[in-house]
């Protein structure tokens, strides 16, 4: 590995995204390049402005990878990636430097290889269903216009965003106007267990899942909240790893799994719980971060994985950027999102749309 570069960029959204952790307008994310024997590899460890979500911003992956991660790998010779996701393996924590700096380097093995990162993976689909994930709008009818957008727009799933006081009425409401569509609610942990009688009135609205109802680690309380429910009780913040998702399954504190590959440290541990679920029979699939084209292409190889069965959160490029960081860019037709079978993620990062949006730059030898 002979080069570095960490960019850290700030990205206007085209719209304003809020959930129970409040509202966004931008986007801010580290974007990880590697180089060597004339190539280069690209990641993105898309974590958070503010320690909210996770503790893990933007600039504390820059600081963990600056310090601890690149001296691992940084003048080494890797001939496969377990070789290098042991160079740091010692180091506890910090999953979405670690997810950002594995991607990069999977993206430059698969391209000295001629291999696309999805057929690395054990991906076999080259055409992915696609849903939406919509925020919290101030009026019910802005919502409902939203979806009627997304819907005509062709997504075959429809996500909303939901808190107390912002739940049942507009559940109710997108029943009414848009009847059996397939129609989910994500509430970010913004609910606890002294809620239940509330989150129970949601099961007349058939909805394939409510994500992440409750506090991430709060595995006992999902576990007596599913019992009281029938509709079925989506894990996502709190599954960050194989240890923490065989406690929630033998608890059965759900009935579906949320996998995200920045949350549980890269690609490699997306796919051990891919592998973990359909060991397990338990539906799972991907959710997505806001990622740049970088994430957006690594999420879309982890997608074509067989037990990802569920309509993801990925969306193209034109759903969040006016202009995104990769060519082409991704896109969506009739519902579903086309794998490239290029060597790596299959899409050229431009660098200078990169330095539009540059907050900082740091460059590594």
């Amino acid at each position: 590995m002979e080069r570095a570069d960490l960019y850290l960029v700030r990205l206007p959204l085209k719209f304003g995204f809020e959930t129970s952790y409040g509202r966004q307008t931008h986007r801010e994310t580290l974007l990880i390049r590697l180089a060597g024997a004339g190539l280069e590899g690209w990641g993105e460890a898309a974590g958070v402005e503010f320690p909210d979500y996770t503790y893990e911003t933007a600039a504390v992956s820059a600081l963990a990878l600056e310090r601890y991660f690149l001296p691992r790998v940084l003048g080494r010779r890797f001939t496969e990636p377990k070789a290098f996701v042991k160079a740091y393996a010692d180091i506890t924590g910090f999953h979405f430097a670690r997810a950002g700096l594995e991607c990069a380097f999977l993206d430059l093995y698969c391209q000295s290889r001629k291999l696309p990162l999805f057929r690395f993976l054990g991906g076999a689909r080259t055409r992915i269903p696609t849903g939406i994930s919509l925020g919290i709008e101030p009026r019910t009818g802005q919502i409902l216009d939203r979806i009627a957008a997304a819907l005509e727009r062709g997504y075959l799933r429809i996500k909303v965003k939901i808190k107390p006081g912002r739940d049942l009425a507009v559940i109710a409401a997108i029943r009414r106007r848009f009847g059996p569509i397939l129609l989910m609610a994500d509430a970010n942990s913004a609910y606890r267990l002294c809620d239940a009688s509330r989150l129970k009135k949601l099961d007349r609205f058939q909805l394939m899942m409510i994500e992440q109802p409750l506090a991430p680690f709060d595995f006992l309380g999902h576990a007596q909240l599913q019992k009281q429910l029938s509709t079925p009780i989506c894990l996502d913040e709190g599954m960050v790893d194989l240890d923490h998702a065989r406690a929630a399954l033998a608890l059965r504190a759900g009935r579906i799994i949320n996998v995200k590959f920045g949350r549980v440290g890269g690609l490699l541990a997306a796919k051990a719980l891919h592998d973990l679920c359909r060991r397990h029979r338990v539906p799972a699939w991907c959710g997505g971060m806001l990622e740049s084209g970088i994430g957006r292409a690594h999420n879309l190889a982890l997608n074509t994985l067989p037990h990802f069965t569920l309509p993801g959160d990925i969306s193209p490029s034109e759903r969040y950027w006016e202009e995104d960081l990769i060519e082409p860019e991704v896109v969506m037709e009739r519902g579903d999102l086309r794998v490239r079978e290029e060597p790596g993620i299959g899409h050229r990062v431009v660098l200078a749309r990169v330095r539009r949006h540059l907050v900082a730059h740091r460059a590594f030898r």
